[in-house]
C-alpha cells in the first residue's frame, strides 16, 4: 500500500506541473440589455473545442432545477442540456461565443407553457374563480390561456381523453449566447438557443393516486406537434423585448421512457435569422444512443456488437459467475464514436480490484476499434473503483485507480 501512495502522490505531483495556468483569466465587460455595463471574466482555458467558455461571475438561469422534475430520467437531464449546446454550435461557434444560463424564461413563465391549454368553457370558468376572489367586482378579470400542450376537455372516458390529447412538452430549456460587440472586450447576447423537450410516452392516471397507464407517441407525430409548439415559442420570445432582433436556434429532443438506461436525443432543429418570426427550414440531428446489448443493436449495428459482446465474454470468464457489463453506445451519423461501458462488480480486497482493472485494460486495447472513443466505469458497492479512458488513436489508455 506504501508503494501505491507513492505512485499516486508522484501522479498528483506531475498533474500538478504539467496543469495549465487557470488563474489566467480574460477581463471584460458585458453590456446588459438596459444598457448598463458591468466587469466580467472569461477563463482563457478550455478543456476543448467541443465546450464553450461561460461568462463570470455565474448567474443562474431564471428557470433554473425545473429540467429536474421535469425529465424521466438523469440520463435524460444530463443529455437534453449536453445535447442543446452541441446544436447551438451550428449556429453560434465556440471559438466566438460563451455560454450563459438563460435569463429570459423565468420558472413561472415555463410552468405556465407547459401546461395543457384551457377550453373556452374551461377559460370562463376560470375567470369567475378569480372574479369571485376578488374584492372588486366590477374589475375585469382575464385569464392568460398560455398552456402549449392539447387542451383535456375534462369529460368522457379518461383513457380516450388521453390518447386522444396526450402531453408532448415536457420541458423548455433556454440557454444565451454572448458575443463581442464593436466596442473592445465588450461581449453582449448574440444569440439564444431553445430546447423543447418531448413525450415519446405519456403518462397519465385514472384518479390522483390511481395505477400509471401509458400511451406510446410515434415520432412522426412527436415531430408534427413538436414543430406547431416551436413555432409558437418563437413567436412568444418575438414579444420579449430584449429578444426581438437577436438569432434564435431551436432543437426538438425526444425523451425515453421512464425505464430507459439510454438517454433520448435531439433529433431536428431550425434556425431564425435576426428579427424574424418564422420558422424556416429544419434540419436533421443524425444522433442516437444505443444500449448494448439490445435487440436494436443486433438489428442495426452488429458489427459494433460482436466488438462488445467478444470484450463482455472475456470479462466474464475472469468472473464466471458475473453477467453485468453493460454499454451505451452514442452514434452520429450511422457511425459509432464513443462507447461507455459500466461493469459493477464485488470485490474483496484492493490487490483484486487493481488486478481486475488491468484485465480490462488490455481487453479494452484488444477488442475495440481504435477509431471510437471508450471508457470503462468499474464500480462495486462501496462506489467507483477505478476509470479507463481509451481515445481515438491513442496508444496508452488513461487508467485511474480510486483509493
Amino acid at each position: 500500500m506504501r508503494k501505491l501512495s507513492m505512485v499516486a502522490l508522484s501522479l498528483v505531483l506531475l498533474l500538478t506541473a504539467c496543469a495549465p495556468n487557470f488563474q489566467k483569466q480574460e477581463q471584460v465587460v458585458q453590456k446588459k440589455d438596459d444598457d448598463t455595463k458591468e466587469k466580467a471574466i472569461i477563463p482563457k482555458y478550455k478543456i476543448s473545442e467541443e465546450y464553450y467558455r461561460t461568462i463570470m461571475p455565474f448567474e443562474p438561469g431564471e428557470a433554473r432545477g425545473m429540467v429536474v422534475n421535469n425529465l424521466n430520467t438523469r440520463y435524460d437531464i444530463t443529455e437534453f442540456e449536453t445535447g442543446l449546446m452541441r446544436v447551438a454550435q451550428n449556429s453560434f461557434p465556440t471559438d466566438k461565443y460563451v455560454f450563459k444560463e438563460g435569463q429570459y424564461l423565468d420558472g413561472d413563465t415555463v410552468s405556465a407553457w407547459l401546461e395543457r391549454e384551457m377550453t373556452p368553457a374551461q377559460a370562463a370558468a376560470k375567470e369567475k374563480e378569480l372574479k369571485a376572489k376578488q374584492e372588486n367586482k366590477n374589475k375585469k378579470v382575464t385569464v392568460k390561456n398560455l398552456g402549449l400542450n392539447p387542451a383535456d376537455p375534462g369529460k368522457g372516458d379518461v383513457h380516450d381523453r388521453n390518447k386522444k390529447n396526450p402531453i408532448y412538452l415536457a420541458h423548455i430549456l433556454e440557454h444565451n449566447y454572448l458575443v463581442q460587440s464593436g466596442e473592445k472586450d465588450t461581449y453582449q447576447l448574440g444569440g439564444i438557443a431553445i430546447g423543447l423537450a418531448l413525450n415519446s410516452v405519456h403518462y397519465y392516471r385514472e384518479e390522483a393516486f390511481g395505477a400509471v397507464f401509458e400511451k406510446n407517441i410515434s415520432r412522426k407525430v412527436l415531430e408534427a406537434e413538436g414543430k406547431k409548439i416551436a413555432q409558437q415559442v418563437v413567436s412568444r420570445l418575438r414579444n420579449i423585448e430584449e429578444l426581438r432582433n437577436v438569432p434564435i436556434t431551436i432543437g426538438l429532443f425526444e425523451q425515453e421512457s421512464r425505464s430507459s438506461v439510454v438517454p433520448g436525443n435531439f433529433f431536428t432543429y431550425a434556425e431564425v435569422s435576426q428579427g424574424s418570426n418564422n420558422i424556416g427550414s429544419w434540419k436533421d440531428v443524425k444522433e442516437e444512443y444505443i444500449l448494448f446489448p439490445s435487440a436494436k443493436a443486433e438489428k442495426e449495428h452488429r458489427d459494433d456488437l460482436t466488438f462488445f459482446e467478444n470484450f463482455k465474454q472475456d470479462v466474464e470468464e475472469y468472473f464466471p459467475n458475473f453477467n453485468g457489463v453493460i454499454g451505451k453506445g452514442f452514434y452520429v451519423d450511422g457511425q459509432l464514436q464513443e462507447l461507455n461501458i459500466e461493469i459493477p462488480i464485488q470485490f474483496y480486497g484492493k490487490a483484486e480490484s487493481i488486478g481486475f482493472t488491468q484485465y480490462v485494460t488490455g481487453l479494452v486495447m484488444e477488442h475495440f476499434p481504435n477509431y471510437i472513443s471508450v471508457q470503462v466505469s468499474v464500480s462495486s458497492v462501496v462506489g467507483q473503483e477505478a476509470l479507463i479512458v481509451k481515445k481515438p488513436d491513442q496508444d496508452e489508455p488513461f487508467v485511474h485507480i480510486y483509493q
